[in-house]
């Protein structure tokens, strides 16, 4: 029975408590007492409450435009934002407190979260790219401008993450040519991956697909210019054995080569 009481008791209680957390965010949000309302949104921003304190700035930001408040309050509603999901939005005002006060000890901090915004929205490799030419972007300007700060590592580290995406899309892109049998797009295209990110994971393969790609570009070649995409063939043939003499496509670059040499044998003798 006693058990019973107090459970009854303590749920009245939190009822009234939750009851009057509404309340008091009502009134915060309806006042005109735009200072007791800033003190409401900080006090939610401490209680990482980012719904309601977004709520209040979401107010209060018109009204303090200009004044030394704004300041304050364009970070933490930038914070809000942040974590309540809202990333782009979030990076806006991230980007509008770094440059409104680039002197502020906040500043370092937004520019980072500009940068760590656009990394998070940046999508998987095979989607447009736009935000993630924008978040290395970003990462650029940061590690420029904070060159000893303590987020450096984590912001190169990050950079570097944005740019393997980019490798990996302009591979699959340049591959596609390949596997749509449009062999001279192929090459243009995989040599240009090349050229844009000569250490690529993907080197060894690249090397491979212009090799057969330009083999097979030959052999559909009009009798002008077979002999000479055949030596073209020989030629790619030796850049890729001189770099991976052990590869696992070895045996078939030795097969292309001779059928290559082959070939232009024969068509002198002709």
């Amino acid at each position: 029975m006693k058990q019973t009481t107090l459970y009854s008791t303590l749920t009245i209680l939190v009822a009234s408590l939750v009851i009057s957390s509404c309340s008091d965010f009502q009134k915060a949000l309806k006042s005109k007492d735009y200072h007791w309302k800033f003190e409401m949104a900080k006090t939610y921003y401490e209680k990482q409450d980012w719904y309601r304190a977004e709520a209040l700035l979401s107010d209060l930001l018109p009204i303090f435009r200009g004044t030394e408040k704004a300041k304050e309050m364009t970070y933490m509603y930038a914070t809000c934002q942040y974590n309540l999901g809202e990333l782009l939005t979030a990076m806006h005002y991230y980007r509008t407190y770094a440059r409104t006060w680039p002197n502020d000890s906040l500043a370092e901090e937004a520019d980072f979260m500009v940068a760590y915004c656009l990394y998070q929205e940046s999508p998987r490799y095979n989607l447009d790219q736009t935000n993630t030419l924008k978040a290395i972007e970003a990462f650029d300007f940061f590690i420029n401008r904070y060159p000893t700060s303590a987020k450096l590592e984590q912001a190169v580290g990050l950079k570097k993450n944005l740019q393997k995406r980019l490798e990996k899309k302009a591979f699959y892109d340049a591959r596609l040519y390949y596997q749509l049998m449009n062999y001279r797009a192929a090459v243009i295209a995989l040599k240009n991956v090349l050229k844009d990110y000569p250490e690529t994971e993907f080197r060894e393969e690249i090397l491979y697909l212009i090799l057969r790609s330009s083999y097979l570009l030959a052999q559909n070649s009009i009798e002008e210019i077979r002999m000479e995409r055949f030596q073209e063939t020989i030629n790619e043939y030796y850049a890729f054995i001189d770099e991976y003499p052990t590869s696992k496509h070895a045996k078939e670059a030795e097969r292309i080569y001779t059928n290559s040499v082959k070939i232009i044998k024969r068509e002198k003798i002709n």
